[in-house]
């Protein structure tokens, strides 16, 4: 088998308006991150992957493009991005860029003119349809709330949007729609990016005849009828031959509702689509049995339930696929809260924990900004601290409208998993504002940088920093991190992580306990050949201290 350069890689993902400020602004910008690379090749990341930087009403943090070949003004101009783009490649890194096409902005210049009319050029832009009985097409809910529905008077009809008002859905049936999304791409490999994170792909085809969803219709129920459409093989393999095929690039499609059968058909090594997928199987469990709740929550996750996460990607895509690994990006909470514990006794423990069981696994990681520091949630307490339409609306609905839960439960829910607890502005050092801008930033920061920012993580070779530095060098040195067998150990087990990795007889053990009790585990860890990294600067053999994590190599 031929390995890709995107298999050897770790991938950095950066959300520019909270990285590094360099204008005075408070915002996040393209010569921010310039200023940053120094610290980023440090850390021995291969790809720096940016949340979108287009043009844009920032309705959802960039998510809704106005412009696809205009930088957002905020960030910089096309010349910084060019400059940009060159002091990467300079730093011997590679830029992955975010693919926003299951949806634009309603003031991009396409949705513009297709509310105008029925009748003009890009009228069949997006999905339109007939009020029925004088309300909505389909009972859908949007993502983040209400109906998935807008009426335009001009029109005198409806049309789909997945998430806000703001971001009408592409209608992907019509080909003039498709070759205007690969000349977008074409626009931006030519200029020589390396690769696109392709948001929400799976959504790009829709149903035939978009018909109800069972009751109740919130996007928790809508999105597994949206999902993996019945031409959306046709459109990534169209995409692939006509755009991708022409270039050396990696590409992950983000897949909400997508299983490993799915990743398989549209990331298979010998599909001709994408190269691998985001799936969310380990940051959807939740323990609200009410689907009208959806994620919200703030139960600890179950060890058992994360372990039936994440092993059956692991098995199924082995020498078939290949699996994106990732514990949190923009769109979920801190990892070290999520999945371990952010107590200041054990957070760096933890973190370190949570790094080394998913980087020893077997597919590309991606590690999100502040997460080599271990950065814990922010823990707001009151709704006028948040920003992220998500949480806002979900608080509205749920709480004022339907009055599913109360405020302070609804409040609880939103410290444990609101975006906003991943967007908060860069901790750099213990200056104004964390070194992040010398004035107010654009949204707070996290009120322990004090303690926890770059600087003193630099500063200190026991730090998550050089832990993640060391599981980085690991997977560039080692086929068997690389290309091994996953043998899932103890699947039952409440308390602990473990597996085996098989790769031309050599085997490596990795062992995590997610708890902060001391427990008891023997999976012959006193015969290997060398301990290769713990968190802990001693071993204690089959003895596994809170939040231990160790890998060994059995020759």
């Amino acid at each position: 088998m031929t390995h890709k350069w995107w298999q050897n890689a770790v991938i950095y993902q950066i959300y520019p308006q909270s990285f590094q400020d360099s204008n005075h602004d408070g915002i996040g910008d393209l010569h921010g991150i310039i200023k940053r690379l120094p610290y980023l090749q440090k850390l021995g990341v291969d790809v720096l992957w940016l949340n979108p930087i287009y043009d844009s009403p920032l309705k959802d943090n960039g998510y809704d493009i106005a412009d696809y070949e205009k930088i957002l003004p905020d960030y910089g101009s096309m010349t910084d991005f060019n400059e940009l783009l060159k002091a990467i490649h300079a730093h011997g890194m590679k830029l992955l860029m975010d693919l926003v096409v299951n949806h634009t902005s309603d003031q991009h210049r396409w949705f513009q003119e297709s509310k105008q009319s029925k009748d003009n050029q890009y009228a069949d832009y997006y999905i339109w349809r007939d009020p029925v009985d004088g309300h909505e097409p389909n009972n859908w809910g949007a993502a983040f709330g209400g109906s998935a529905w807008t009426y335009v008077e001009e029109r005198g009809q409806y049309y789909l949007h997945l998430f806000a008002p703001g971001q009408p859905d592409l209608n992907w049936e019509n080909p003039a729609v498709r070759e205007s999304v690969w000349e977008i791409m074409r626009f931006w490999l030519d200029k020589g990016v390396d690769g696109f994170r392709m948001d929400v792909i799976n959504l790009i085809s829709k149903p035939v005849g978009l018909p109800d969803a069972p009751e109740p219709a919130n996007y928790a129920i809508v999105e597994p009828l949206v999902a993996d459409g019945p031409k959306l093989n046709d459109y990534l393999k169209e995409m692939n031959e006509e755009v991708l095929s022409h270039y050396d690039v990696m590409t992950v499609g983000e897949m909400p509702s997508s299983k490993p059968e799915d990743a398989i058909a549209y990331t298979g090594l010998d599909s001709h689509e994408l190269n691998m997928v985001f799936q969310f199987e380990h940051v959807q469990l939740s323990a609200n049995p009410d689907p009208q709740l959806g994620k919200w929550d703030d139960t600890p996750v179950k060890v058992p339930e994360l372990k039936q996460a994440l092993s059956p990607w692991q098995t199924a895509l082995d020498g078939k696929g290949w699996n994106s690994l990732y514990w949190n990006n923009h769109d979920q909470p801190r990892a070290v809260s999520r999945f371990a514990t952010d107590n200041p006794k054990y957070r760096v423990l933890a973190a370190k924990m949570l790094g080394t069981t998913l980087h020893m696994m077997q597919g590309t990681p991606f590690v999100y900004e502040g997460e080599e520091l271990g950065m814990p949630n922010v823990h707001y307490t009151r709704l006028d601290q948040y920003e992220d339409l998500e949480s806002i609306n979900a608080y509205h609905e749920l709480v004022d409208e339907n009055h599913l839960v109360d405020g302070p439960t609804m409040l609880s829910y939103l410290s444990a998993r609101s975006r906003d607890n991943a967007r908060t502005p860069m901790p750099w050092d213990t200056s104004t504002n964390a070194g992040f801008s010398d004035v107010k930033p654009w949204f707070a920061l996290n009120p322990d940088y004090p303690e926890i920012n770059a600087a003193a993580a630099v500063n200190d070779q026991s730090s998550v920093f050089y832990h993640y530095q060391k599981l980085i060098q690991l997977r560039h040195d080692s086929d068997l991190i690389k290309f091994g067998t996953y043998e899932e150990l103890d699947p039952k087990y409440a308390q602990v992580f473990a597996y085996r990795r098989h790769y031309q007889g050599k085997t490596l053990l990795v062992i995590s306990n997610f708890t902060d009790q001391n427990v008891v585990r023997d999976y012959d860890q006193d015969h290997a050949s060398k301990l290769l990294l713990s968190n802990y600067p001693d071993d204690e053999g089959t003895v596994l201290r809170p939040y231990e994590s160790k890998v060994y190599v059995f020759d």
